[in-house]
């Protein structure tokens, strides 16, 4: 007989093992938000718009390619050590060999692609210090077997440590007036450092990588179920680093260090979003196995969170971005203060977009995740080019903004997602809201 107790025993070991693994990753999240924030607001103050600028360019530039180092395995591999824990040197091997060769793929595509946009040699030397970094990241495996044996302890030590090893670097960059490359060095070495990391604890724990093992059948079999996610997370690539590019080919480096200011405050409320969803996907699914009713009743309520957050967040940032600007970055910034004002309000759409990916992932409905990301971007790149030349910064805030509206509500072109639509637009426009607060000021005063 099925058993229908949707129920979480919080008494179960296996309850306070997920508990503890998550309270590790999460503590992680919240530690690298606050130490990269401050940090990077001390890197943008001594570097300086133009400066910054390149910098960003750099770092966007090789983020284009990155995925094709990562080949959508990150997903996969963790589904296959958990399915046959037994294969764990052959799986690991395999996947740390075929991204090796994804990591050198990635750079004969950036060589190729600094060739055709005629770099000048230093912008070129930057980007190649930076792109240098998804070979250590292949070592990234490592971390996907504590994931799969629910240890992420071992993982946030490494992730931790190499973070402030690097933050500590960077000040000390600053103290000393160090040239722009050593910053694209340093971000290449917390990479370096946290492959170290990953070595050793996995030496700690009795694992030696000689013994991981290639084989080619089960490389080709994790490669064909991952080919969508590298087409997703090229689109993703694009998404998030094609504004940049083309400010900085159209525009200036000044003008790009303005507009990367802006994106960093703007996204540095990102990880809320994710934080949420993955605490409460569990509730989804348990709920969709009970009933439709509850299942789109949880959803709604997630739909209210993300909406009601990103726009308590939007709001107050639009009202005193000047005096933000001027506070966080300094007076040479504010005219990041324009793109801050619009590009702030993408994360509404943005917000929601992460809620309704929890429903396309419970539906299994992730080919249609892709395609609106795959549409998000289309509308961005046009949009970019169109507006970039018209209205300068702005327009890229402007472009990011609206394709991230056409990504989160494409999927009312979905029959199957339709649905999802009308519970974002209540959200947005907080009927649930009102209501509560219309039923609390009656309940009230019937009392009295």
């Amino acid at each position: 007989m099925k058993n229908n107790n949707t129920k979480i025993n919080f008494e179960s070991e296996s309850f306070r093992r997920y508990l503890g693994n998550t309270s590790w990753l999460f503590g992680e999240k919240v530690v690298r938000l606050i130490v990269t924030f401050f940090v990077g607001i001390l890197i943008v103050r001594y570097l300086g718009p133009s400066n910054f600028g390149l910098l960003s360019y750099a770092i966007s530039f090789a983020g284009l390619f990155s995925t094709l180092a990562t080949l959508g395995l990150d997903t996969i591999i963790t589904r296959e050590l958990v399915k046959e824990p037994e294969k764990r040197d052959v799986i690991l091997g395999s996947v740390f060999t075929i991204r090796l060769i994804g990591s050198f793929l990635s750079f004969v595509f950036i060589g190729i692609a600094v060739i055709l946009t005629s770099e000048n040699p230093y912008t070129v030397l930057l980007i190649a210090i930076i792109a240098l970094s998804t070979i250590f990241q292949s070592f990234n495996v490592i971390d996907y077997y504590f994931q799969s044996r629910v240890q992420a302890k071992y993982s946030v030590i490494v992730l931790f440590t190499s973070l402030m090893i690097g933050s500590l670097i960077k000040v000390v960059l600053i103290i000393l007036s160090a040239a722009l490359i050593w910053f694209a060095v340093v971000t290449t070495l917390e990479i370096v450092f946290l492959a170290i990391g990953y070595l050793i604890v996995y030496k700690i724990n009795d694992l030696k990588i000689t013994n991981w093992k290639y084989q080619k059948n089960l490389a080709l079999n994790m490669l064909k179920d991952s080919w969508p996610l590298i087409l997703s997370g090229l689109a993703i690539a694009v998404y998030m680093k094609i504004g940049q590019v083309i400010i900085k080919n159209l525009l200036s480096n000044q003008e790009l260090g303005y507009y990367a200011a802006a994106v960093r405050l703007s996204e540095a409320w990102y990880f809320v979003p994710m934080a949420i969803t993955n605490s409460l996907f569990p509730a989804i699914v348990n709920a969709k196995q009970v009933s439709e009713e509850l299942y789109l009743s949880r959803m709604q309520k997630l739909y209210d969170i993300m909406a009601w957050i990103a726009i308590s967040i939007a709001l107050p940032v639009t009202l005193f971005s000047e005096l933000i600007v001027k506070i966080l970055l300094g007076v040479e910034y504010l005219s990041a203060a324009p793109v801050l004002t619009i590009y702030i309000w993408a994360a509404v759409p943005t917000f929601l977009g992460v809620a309704s990916s929890q429903y396309l992932i419970a539906e299994n409905l992730t080919r249609v995740s892709f395609y609106r990301t795959l549409i998000g971007m289309i509308v961005n790149v046009i949009l970019n080019i169109i507006l970039i030349p018209l209205f300068g910064i702005v327009g890229s805030a402007y472009a990011t903004l609206i394709s991230s509206v056409f990504a989160t509500f494409s999927i009312a072109t979905n029959k199957k997602t339709f649905s999802q639509i009308p519970l974002m637009l209540k959200s947005i426009i907080f009927i649930d809201l009102f209501k509560f607060i219309t039923n609390y000021v009656f309940n009230k005063h019937s009392k009295n």
